[in-house]
C-alpha cells in the first residue's frame, strides 16, 4: 500500500484522470492519501480524512512513510495569512490546513508562519470559537468541489469548520444529512448546527453552520450570512427566499 501527501495549498481532486474532468473535491497542503491507481499524469487516491475517491496530477503529490501516515497533525490553520516553507520555497496555506510538529512531508523540509494565533481552545464547542474559524471564510468565493479559503463549496466550508473541534463529519451535503441528532424545532438551535436545505425534487442540495436560531453562514455565491426562519433562507441583499429548510442536525 502506497501514502501520499499534498504539497500545494489545495489539490484539485477531479472525477477522472484529465485536467478538464469535473473537481469534485480537494485536498489541502499536508492531507494525507492512499493510492488507489495511477494514469498518465494522474493518480487515484483516497482521502485518509473522508475517504473521498478522486484523481489528482501527480506532481501535486509526495510519497510519504507509514510512519508519517500515523503521525496526527497538532491543529489546523486558523486564520487567514498563514504560510509555508517547502524547501524554503514560500505558498500561501488555506484555513484548515493540517499542521504537524514534524518538519518533513515526505523528501521536503516544511516549516509555518503565522499558521496559529487565535489561541481558541478547541476542546469546546462554543460560540466564539466556531465564529472566529467559520468567519475567517467570509466573502471567499463559491467554488463546486471545494475545500479552501481560495474557493469552497457549502458541504466543504462546514465540514472544514466542524473538524476544528473533532468532529469529522462526510465530505458532501446528502452525506452529512444522515449523520448527527435530529434537532426539531429552529428555537432549539445552538451554535454549531448544520441546517440542510432540498431542492423540489426533495434531495439535499446545500447545508450551513447556524448561528443562532435567526441567523446562518453559508456558501452560495460566496460565504455570507443570511437569515433564516422555518421556511429557508432569506438572501439578505436581494430580499428573497432563495432555499428551503429540510432538516436541522446537531453534531
Amino acid at each position: 500500500m502506497q501514502f501520499v501527501a499534498v504539497i500545494v495549498p489545495a489539490a484539485p481532486m477531479r472525477s477522472e484522470s484529465s485536467h478538464r474532468s469535473e473537481m469534485v473535491s480537494q485536498l489541502l497542503f499536508g492531507e494525507k492519501a492512499v493510492v488507489m491507481d495511477k494514469k498518465g499524469d494522474f493518480t487515484r487516491v483516497k482521502s485518509l480524512a473522508d475517504n473521498y475517491e478522486g484523481w489528482i496530477q501527480t506532481t501535486q503529490l509526495t510519497a510519504v512513510s507509514k510512519h508519517f501516515i500515523l503521525k496526527k497533525e497538532v491543529g489546523y490553520v486558523e486564520r487567514n495569512g498563514a504560510m509555508a516553507f517547502l524547501n524554503e520555497t514560500p505558498m500561501y496555506l488555506s484555513v484548515g490546513t493540517p499542521i504537524y510538529k514534524m518538519r518533513n512531508i515526505g523528501q521536503y523540509k516544511v516549516r509555518y508562519k503565522r499558521a496559529r494565533k487565535l489561541g481558541n481552545d478547541y476542546e469546546t464547542f462554543n460560540q466564539q470559537a466556531i465564529e472566529s474559524i467559520a468567519m475567517q471564510y467570509l466573502n471567499v468565493g463559491y467554488l463546486w468541489g471545494g475545500r479552501s479559503t481560495f474557493g469552497v463549496d457549502c458541504s466543504g466550508f462546514v465540514q472544514n469548520v466542524l473538524k476544528f473541534f473533532g468532529k469529522k463529519i462526510p465530505r458532501d451535503a446528502s452525506q452529512q444529512a444522515k449523520e448527527g441528532t435530529l434537532v426539531e424545532f429552529l428555537p432549539m438551535v445552538q451554535c454549531g448546527d448544520l441546517a440542510f436545505f432540498d431542492n423540489e425534487e426533495g434531495n439535499i442540495t446545500h447545508v450551513g453552520i447556524l448561528l443562532d436560531p435567526n441567523t446562518i453562514i453559508h456558501s452560495a455565491g460566496r460565504v455570507h450570512i443570511d437569515p433564516i426562519d422555518n421556511e429557508g433562507i432569506i438572501n439578505r441583499e436581494l430580499n428573497q427566499r432563495t432555499h428551503h429548510l429540510r432538516i436541522i442536525k446537531r453534531f
